[in-house]
């Protein structure tokens, strides 16, 4: 007699995702209610020409963060359908994070001397013919696809945001109105990577031999729109940077100043965690040959940190002695919590789901904030410079374990995740030490 095992896949349940949506939707509009605010978010009662502003600046995010959404959630399908190896897959993810290494930190230098409008306009250039080339290529080259995406990566990091506070502050628009501006960044930015994962799935449809060009035609459309949008819709300052100055400038603001080596430690380490968690949650999930449509956790986790951003105006907007040092000490430490649990003990995979939206929760309340320290601490004419040389040792240290893990297999996964608990924990003391060393609170007259 026979024993027939049945096997089932795992799959979030539909109230979760109905649990995200209306918490996220109360806690933007049920805002005006509980704090000293008297309009939404997305309604300051200012002039017209700051909303043009905001809705314009969105909208181009949005369209670029599109871009980077359907490049990563297409690029690893894309391998496997052209028969990648596991091993030519990491090679790549390697030359990817060395080239991001060596030029992220010169990067965001070169880009605050030209502007960033012209950074943004590259970052379109590079998506614009990454999707070509994959178009004109029946097979197309990993390396050079993976190089120009990671160059587009590491201008999308710091462009977009330093061009905004840039303008915002010329065009002379309150500093207290761009706090908002920071979480809707990254509530649409998340929004924009489940539609365009979406959009992916719809192209490909059910033919994906006759498809499998589809997502990079949407590229092309989507990167040709916004360089029309951005060269005729959107403005910019005129740059009159020098190198000189700019150097002397930059030693002394950035490199002499420790509260900069705090946040700029505190960004480093966020933006390994987040890396790591991209490259070994599935593997976690799927352990032990277990089974799960990844594709339907994706968006919840998304969805997740769409809800960790919205907590940010309720906390910069109910009147409180709490300072975004203190709630992001306790944020990196739940953050650290979470993928210490995930390191060293097995779990079923609900709580692990559980855990993983928890981790992304978090990191939606911790990007903004940051960018709001970013905005007391540091010029805005040095803001790429600062934020592209802090991603760099980031990138390294995920260079060395997607060498010593992904190709040599010398280090674990769990060990991984210990590591990235330890810099989420390190964080936390860098906001801890920055509180101590840093400015009053409101010094300057605006709410920061």
């Amino acid at each position: 007699m026979g024993i027939v095992i049945e096997s089932s896949v795992w799959e979030p349940k539909p109230s979760l995702y109905i649990f995200i949506f209306l918490a996220s939707f109360l806690s933007i509009f049920l805002l005006p209610n509980f704090s000293n605010r008297t309009l939404t978010p997305f309604d300051h009662g200012t002039s017209p020409s700051f909303l043009r502003f905001q809705r314009n600046f969105l909208l181009i995010f949005s369209l670029a963060s599109g871009m980077e959404g359907v490049s990563s959630v297409f690029g690893e399908f894309e391998l496997a359908y052209y028969g990648v190896s596991r091993e030519q897959m990491v090679v790549s993810l390697c030359v990817g994070y060395l080239v991001a290494f060596f030029f992220s930190a010169f990067l965001g230098m070169l880009c605050d001397l030209i502007g960033q409008k012209k950074a943004c306009l590259s970052f379109c250039v590079l998506h614009l013919l990454v999707g070509i080339w994959r178009r004109i290529t029946l097979q197309p080259s990993v390396w050079v696809a993976n190089i120009c995406l990671s160059l587009a990566t590491s201008i999308f990091s710091f462009s977009f945001e330093t061009w905004m506070a840039v303008e915002h502050d010329k065009l002379g628009y309150r500093r207290d109105i761009l706090n908002d501006t920071f979480w809707l960044m990254t509530f649409f930015k998340s929004a924009s990577f489940i539609g365009s994962q979406v959009l992916a799935n719809w192209l490909l449809g059910s033919d994906v031999k006759k498809s499998v060009v589809a997502p990079s035609i949407a590229s092309v459309i989507l990167a040709m729109i916004t360089i029309i949008y951005i060269t005729k819709c959107w403005a910019e300052t005129p740059q009159m940077a020098v190198f000189k100055d700019y150097r002397m400038s930059f030693y002394t603001h950035i490199f002499c100043d420790k509260r900069i080596w705090l946040l700029a430690c505190a960004q480093a380490c966020i933006h390994f965690s987040i890396a790591v968690f991209w490259i070994l949650w599935a593997p976690t999930l799927v352990a032990d040959g277990r089974e799960v449509h990844l594709g339907l956790i994706f968006p919840c986790l998304l969805g997740a940190r769409m809800l960790g951003s919205t907590a940010l105006p309720w906390l910069t907007s109910v009147p409180s002695s709490l300072r975004t040092e203190d709630y992001l000490v306790y944020a990196f430490i739940i953050m650290g919590l979470v993928l210490s649990v995930v390191a060293y003990d097995y779990q079923e995979i609900g709580v692990l789901v559980t855990l993983f939206c928890l981790f992304h929760a978090c990191a939606g309340l911790i990007l903004p904030s940051l960018a709001r320290l970013r905005t007391m601490y540091v010029p805005n004419e040095l803001r790429g410079g600062m934020i592209s040389l802090s991603l760099a040792p980031s990138n390294a240290a995920i260079l060395f374990f997607v060498v010593q893990g992904g190709y040599y297999r010398n280090i674990g996964n769990a060990t991984i995740f210990a590591f990235a608990a330890l810099g989420l924990f390190g964080a936390a003391g860098c906001m801890h030490v920055l509180k101590r060393w840093g400015k009053q609170p409101y010094q300057n007259g605006h709410k920061l």
